[in-house]
């Protein structure tokens, strides 16, 4: 998974002297940023080397392969370019691996339709890519109109009349999806997996939910706020002034949490377009996985429910747990999550081996020189 942060989306190429720029006309995190299309690079006087840098970037940033920004971009080619390369002067030119030069040539990803190499002027060689990404092809399903740049000025009327128009009834039951799919029966059919509600809690029941904001909505040079935290605060506050979803996640160093965290941000300009805040929320918190977290997997801010009350109300008043026989012993969705995250360990601990192991052997090949 690529990270959110501006600063390692950008690199050391061209666009990192941008930054400023891009904080200035609101282009200040990764999803608004890879959104952005020929008019709007036009508008803040982008070179035709920038705009290719970030053509480039994003579609490295859909395929998880940033390692590769600062290599490609230096080579002065153009994605369309890059895409004409043979899978041999892929690895020779970029040292890019062969695992990862499967998922750089496959087409069939988010980012679909790859522009040919162009034989005209390189101010023309600028693709329209960013437009037929899943994010602009969503954005573009909530509003027919033409996909404003980031520097347009907002109607504040008509906002402002829609979100009087959003209130909420006494009484109302919230209905939402769990994330899990009704489990089939355990050993044999001896032990049956509890029900899934779609009766989730009443409002009552959250807007008084004591919960304190850990970071702040990611924006450029934010990182170091992370070690500031907020007072306790009603969690109607949350929502006082705009519509917001909240994702209750178990804990911000579960591989597959953060996996659900990325898929969901990643989406953020459609949920900006709908006047949509985002919000994580935690119910324990460990300081090393929050900054592992933030902004690297989640941009938006991220809260904690230390009574676990959200986490209450999304079972109906009861926490979504199982036994420890029945919903980990017997549970195969819970063996194959543990199986992955053993894999991923392993695979952490052997890389680490192999650079010490590495640096071990060039220590002693500068020894030998020296003798």
């Amino acid at each position: 998974m690529a990270s959110f942060s501006i600063e390692e989306f950008v690199g050391n190429g061209v666009l990192k002297g941008l930054i400023p720029k891009l904080l200035e006309e609101g282009w200040d995190d990764v999803p608004t940023l890879k959104i952005m299309n020929l008019e709007d690079m036009d508008a803040i006087n982008m070179t035709q080397e920038q705009k290719d840098a970030l053509e480039i970037r994003s579609y490295l940033h859909e395929r998880a392969l940033m390692q590769y920004g600062d290599t490609l971009e230096s080579s002065g080619k153009s994605l369309a370019e890059i895409l004409t390369v043979g899978a041999g002067d892929l690895s020779s030119q970029f040292g890019m691996k062969r695992g990862h030069i499967a998922r750089f040539m496959d087409r069939t990803s988010e980012c679909e339709d790859i522009p040919k190499a162009d034989p005209t002027p390189a101010t023309r060689r600028i693709s329209t890519l960013s437009k037929k990404n899943s994010i602009y092809k969503s954005f573009q399903s909530v509003n027919s109109q033409k996909v404003p740049s980031r520097t347009s000025s907002i109607n504040d009327k008509t906002l402002e009349q829609s979100l009087a128009s959003f209130k909420i009834k006494d009484g109302y039951i919230f209905k939402g999806i769990v994330s899990m799919e009704a489990a089939e029966p355990r050993a044999c059919g001896c032990v049956q997996p509890p029900a899934v509600s779609d009766k989730i809690a009443p409002y009552s029941a959250i807007e008084n939910i004591s919960v304190q904001k850990l970071t702040p909505e990611y924006k450029i040079g934010m990182e170091h706020l992370v070690k500031t935290k907020t007072p306790p605060m009603k969690a109607s506050e949350l929502w006082r002034n705009k519509p917001a979803v909240l994702l209750c996640i178990r804990r911000p160093g579960c591989i597959m949490c953060r996996a659900e965290a990325h898929q969901l941000y990643a989406k953020k300009p459609l949920f900006d377009s709908l006047g949509v805040q985002l919000f994580a929320v935690l119910h324990e918190y460990k300081e090393s996985e929050v900054k592992d977290f933030w902004p690297r997997y989640w941009g938006g801010a991220v809260i904690y429910d230390r009574g676990m009350e959200f986490f209450k109300a999304l079972g109906g008043g009861k926490l979504l747990k199982e036994k420890f026989l029945s919903g980990f012993l017997f549970n195969p969705r819970a063996i194959a999550i543990t199986s992955v995250q053993k894999l991923w360990e392993y695979s952490k601990t052997s890389k680490e081996k192999l650079q010490n192991h590495q640096e071990s052997q060039e220590s002693k090949k500068r020894s030998l020189q020296f003798e």
